[in-house]
């Protein structure tokens, strides 16, 4: 009795302590996301580079879209230190570490090429991380604990995205880019001697991985349905508009419409990512009651609107009400959309290969918001902010009739899958 009730003690200090794990590594794997992003965008808006510019060096964050391609390297591979896993997340958090703060000694005006090399070898040392990660938190946790584990992941890869997001444009106005990003490579440094205690789970490196198995019979089987361009030109299309609303949201701000780094750093990148949490949460509750197919219908209709809330911005111009309004309407308008989007993104995954087609899939919708940046500097250059948020509202419109052709397949999708996961709930492990 003593020892079965030692034993339960010990399971629940090592599963506490797992999730603690996984919380500090979901903050490293946030942390560097918005220094290649939002807060890159506010630093060059700051120094009066061109938007054309900061669009085109939105290219450097392709690395998280193409990461599926040597995420079979990091599986098959392991370093000859730590664990299978650890090693890797170890080593490209100290290589981060020298990254960023290696961007702080150059000048983005001076050198700009220099500037963007190492901005995409922060994004491709993050995106290698990432992949590490989420193979260490799957192998690490048991059936029972991924529930736990994944809020756990999301609270602290959020938390890391608020800090190097709007924390750092709020630090940023007080101590400058340079002292911001030293001290965001500080907090990695912090979370690298966390990951030196991780324990994981013992296992064979001698992994072998099929080229055709990984890619080539994924996609092979997706193509095969009925629709699957259509699937395709949704999962595309679906959140187009918005990616080119929110494209360069953060230099409009700052260089377009005179708002401080404090400012936008408080109203868009914090608040905003309260309204992006609410909309996750009532867009996932009321999918049940809606069905999938009406909830990204009229959640992509709401996207829609609410990017109408920016071409009011920019007419009215530098008016703190409105500014709080648009940002606070569109990211909730946002976690709506992206709340059917991931449940739609689930059912037409085939369950035989459900991890490589989620992979490759999400790669697919996250490509839209790497490629419009430079679009939308271009656009913007020519033809003004007003017009461009007309058009981010009409490029916004096809997905909905796209939906409206693939109504039956969706709900079929829909329920096939609700029934493999009643299925699965039901039968014992």
């Amino acid at each position: 009795m003593l020892k079965n009730r030692s034993d339960k003690n010990s399971l629940e200090k090592n599963s506490a302590f797992n999730f603690f794990i996984i919380a500090i590594l979901g903050f490293s794997s946030g942390l560097p996301l918005a220094l290649t992003g939002t807060a890159l965008q506010a630093w060059l808006a700051q120094d009066n580079v061109s938007i054309m510019a900061i669009g085109m060096l939105g290219l450097v964050t392709q690395p998280y879209v193409y990461k599926f391609l040597w995420a079979p390297i990091v599986d098959r591979f392991s370093l000859p230190f730590l664990g299978y896993r650890t090693g890797w997340i170890f080593t490209m958090q100290l290589a981060l570490i020298a990254a960023i703060v290696s961007i702080t000694f150059c000048d983005p005006i001076a050198s700009p090429q220099v500037f963007a090399f190492i901005a995409i070898i922060i994004a491709f040392l993050s995106a290698t991380q990432d992949i590490a990660f989420d193979a260490y938190r799957t192998e690490l946790l048991s059936e029972k604990e991924r529930g736990l584990g994944s809020v756990m992941y999301v609270y602290g890869y959020r938390v890391a995205m608020v800090i190097s997001g709007g924390g750092s444009l709020l630090l940023s106005y007080y101590i400058g880019w340079q002292t911001t990003y030293i001290c965001m490579a500080f907090l990695l440094a912090l979370c690298s001697l966390v990951t030196l205690t991780a324990k994981e789970n013992k296992r064979s490196p001698k992994i072998k991985f099929s080229m055709q198995t990984v890619l080539i019979e994924p996609f092979k089987e997706f193509l095969s349905r009925d629709n699957a361009l259509l699937l395709l030109l949704l999962i595309i299309t679906y959140k187009l508009g918005e990616a080119f609303s929110f494209a360069l949201t953060t230099p409009f701000l700052i260089q377009t419409l005179h708002f401080s780094t404090r400012d936008v750093g408080l109203i868009s990148k914090i608040m905003g990512l309260v309204a992006t949490l609410s909309g996750l949460s009532v867009g996932g509750s009321l999918i049940n009651k809606l069905g999938l197919y009406r909830s990204l219908f009229w959640f992509g209709v709401f996207q829609a609107l609410a990017i109408l809330s920016f071409l009011w911005l920019a007419i009215v111009g530098h008016n703190y009400f409105i500014m709080a309004f648009t940002l606070l309407i569109d990211q909730f308008a946002s976690g709506l959309g992206t709340a059917a989007f991931m449940v739609l993104l689930m059912t037409v995954c085939n369950q035989k290969y459900t991890a490589t087609q989620f992979a490759l899939l999400s790669a697919l919708a996250v490509s839209g918001r790497v490629y419009v940046l430079p679009l939308s500097g271009i656009f913007v250059t020519y033809y003004g902010w007003e017009i461009f948020f007309i058009f981010s509202f009409v490029i916004s419109l096809p997905s909905l009739y796209i939906l409206r052709l693939l109504k039956n397949n969706i709900i079929n999708n829909h329920i096939a899958y609700s029934k493999f996961k009643s299925d699965s709930e039901l039968s014992p492990a």
